[in-house]
């Protein structure tokens, strides 16, 4: 029945204003001969033919009332919004009227027509004309302001008319965020056709329909659909200038129903339009399962996806080794939150505050718990950050990586790990330089630890992680701009988290020690082309001086200190091939333990004097290919020249 009501209500809404007040005429006429016969089936206990003195009475009332309500303004009001104010000016005509027809038919009197008439009709009529402005603002204004609140919904397609598309669209048949108007699918078979009352598109017509249906997104309801065909389907979306969202994969959706909940914006992948490779379950496993896992840096972006991806493999403990008390609370509850109530709670989570530079602490984890296997993901990463604070860099990242190596081979560690970069390749910053410093140190150390396999996993940009170009690049384009990029020209790998760190378990477990390993990043991305591409599959155009009108505009704000233009994963140019497709080996030179450590203990003095010049000079000479691309900018260092130069 209100379904019933509801699609009455529509025609009547659809009217323009004149035709709609013509409605209301025609009503409020039959309500007066309506009334008038009630009136006479009241006084008289029968109900009588309108004809005679009954339809003269009939006449009157239409001549009497009409032009009263017209002059009053009750045709002027919108029926829908009525409220009390209108129904006081009912009142207020019907009183005038009634007077006038109480004075022709029961002050004067009508033959044939009873006098109390005159005074039963008008409020016969008085409760009927309030009635039906009652009844209009109950039964159309709900169902207008809905209409209204309908039509200024964002209109969308979803692009997939098969089984996710069809349950997605019926999970926003109600939906207060969006509203379906139709399906695009590639299946030129249903084009034409109606889905659920929805009807199917070619996708080749997706410009045209932005404009004549002003549809702001399109829906991707394509959870098997290759990586190949998706990044196909999103560079023909692109064009259109509309906003994209998606479903995840089959394998990350849940079983049961999609939801509007489900709906997420686009993969990273996606922007990357590169196929990730599955993982080797085999040597994901081998290091980790019913092991004592130890993982420093657990808080950090690809320490707390190894932590996350450990836990699925089973291991007996695993230790989170952190810093940052905020970082190792939050790895540790939601560690905690997966694993309750599942038969994987018999995995001990344990939550350790320590720095990898206090060598007593780290002994005494290692000597309590006894880890058989060591992710050493601990370090300063942000370039221009560990460029103004060289000496803290250094410590953490070549000393701290010596401390918990040597504590790990004292302790019998088997496998120890360490999570390495691709800016460690021919540096132009101490970050790079530091990490390549760290490499260097767990090679030496092979010979001198025969007991430990030590390995170093080499890898470039994850996206997603703290400092990310993405993540920054969504916020601005919410905020509308400009877009913030160092150089027209730079160019970086990007790798997803959770396929980083499944390399990584994968890389250490094919050690055999002082193995370099470097991941397969494929192609280079220009960062240019990943801001237009955020931009355009965000519905949003660039502002250019081709395109003055543009939404957002991206401002080259130059290269930071020690930022290089084009970043690489090997040193030398003999990389081999592993049993995984996404690992290479490569072979680098390195320093001998014993010459090592006599220009590490060098390094150590410069730092404790925080003598940045010695420093960059030392690191010169370690390693090979750093050539420092700024001057001086440690902060401290330039407070203190500035304060000298102030003096003299």
């Amino acid at each position: 029945m209100p379904l019933l009501l509801s699609s009455a209500a529509l025609p009547i809404l659809a009217l323009p204003r004149f035709a709609k007040r013509l409605v209301v005429l025609a009503v409020d006429a039959s309500l007066c001969v309506l009334t008038v016969w009630l009136a006479f089936y009241l006084r008289l206990g029968e109900f009588v033919a309108l004809s005679g003195p009954a339809l003269w009475a009939a006449l009157v009332s239409m001549a009497f009332a009409l032009p009263i309500f017209l002059i009053s303004g009750l045709y002027r009001a919108i029926f829908r919004y009525s409220g009390w104010p209108a129904l006081l000016t009912v009142t207020k005509a019907t009183a005038v009227y009634g007077l006038l027809f109480a004075a022709v038919f029961t002050a004067v009197g009508v033959q044939g027509v009873p006098r109390t008439i005159g005074l039963i009709q008008p409020m016969l009529l008085l409760l009927a004309v309030g009635a039906s402005r009652a009844l209009a603002r109950f039964w159309l204004g709900g169902l207008y302001q809905s209409q209204l609140k309908l039509a200024a919904l964002p209109k969308v397609l979803i692009y997939g008319a098969g089984t996710a598309g069809r349950q997605l669209a019926a999970a926003m048949a109600n939906s207060l965020e969006m509203r379906v108007v139709g399906f695009l699918d590639d299946d030129d078979r249903l084009h034409g056709h109606v889905l659920n009352g929805l009807p199917i598109y070619s996708p080749v017509d997706l410009p045209g329909l932005v404009v004549s249906l002003k549809v702001s997104d399109v829906l991707l309801a394509l959870p098997s659909v290759s990586r190949k065909r998706r990044n196909e389907i999103l560079a023909q979306i692109r064009q259109a200038k509309v906003s994209v969202r998606t479903l995840p994969s089959v394998t990350e959706l849940a079983q049961g129903k999609v939801s509007t909940s489900d709906l997420r914006e686009l993969d990273i992948d996606d922007l990357l339009g590169r196929e990730p490779v599955a993982p080797n379950h085999i040597l994901l496993g081998r290091n980790v399962a019913d092991k004592v896992v130890l993982v420093t840096g657990a808080g950090g972006s690809i320490g707390s996806e190894l932590c996350r991806q450990i836990v699925k493999m089973g291991p007996v403990t695993l230790l989170l080794v952190e810093q940052s008390e905020f970082a190792l609370y939050n790895i540790h509850q939601e560690l905690h939150a997966k694993l309750t109530g599942q038969q994987s709670q018999a995995i001990r989570v344990v939550p350790l505050l320590a720095s990898v530079r206090d060598e007593e602490r780290m002994r005494e984890i290692m000597t309590t718990w006894k880890p058989e296997t060591v992710y050493h993901a601990a370090a300063y990463k942000h370039v221009p950050l560990v460029e103004h604070n060289p000496a803290e860099g250094i410590k953490n990242n070549v000393f701290g990586t010596l401390t918990a190596a040597r504590v790990a081979a004292e302790q019998g560690v088997a496998d120890f790990v360490l999570i390495s970069t691709d800016k460690a390749v021919r540096p132009t910053n101490i970050m790079g330089a530091s990490k390549r410093l760290a490499e260097m140190v767990l090679q030496a150390l092979v010979a001198i630890s025969p007991g430990t396999r030590f390995s170093m996993v080499r890898f470039g940009n994850v996206l997603g992680s703290s400092g990310s170009v993405v993540p920054k690049f969504r916020q601005q384009i919410r905020d509308g701009g400009p877009i913030t990029l160092t150089h027209p020209e730079i160019t970086r790998y990007f790798m997803t988290i959770p396929e980083a760190a499944q390399l990584v378990i994968q890389a250490g477990a094919m050690a055999k020690g002082g193995d370099v390993f470097v991941l397969d990043m494929g192609q280079s991305v220009r960062i240019m082309d990943l801001a237009r591409r955020m931009v355009e599959l965000s519905g949003l155009t660039i502002r250019d001086e081709a395109n003055p009108d543009g939404d957002i505009e991206i401002e080259i704000t130059g290269l930071r200190p020690g930022e290089k233009l084009y970043e690489e994963l090997l040193i030398g140019d003999n990389p081999k091939p592993t049993s995984h497709a996404q690992i290479m080996k490569a072979h680098e030179s390195f320093l001998l333990w014993p010459i090592l450590e006599d220009k590490l203990n060098a390094l150590r003095i410069a730092l404790d004097l925080n003598d940045v010049r010695v420093l960059r000079t030392i690191l010169e000479d370690l390693v090979s290919g750093y050539k420092p691309d700024s001057q001086i900018v440690d902060w401290v260092y330039m407070e203190q020249e500035a304060e000298v130069c102030g003096e003299r």
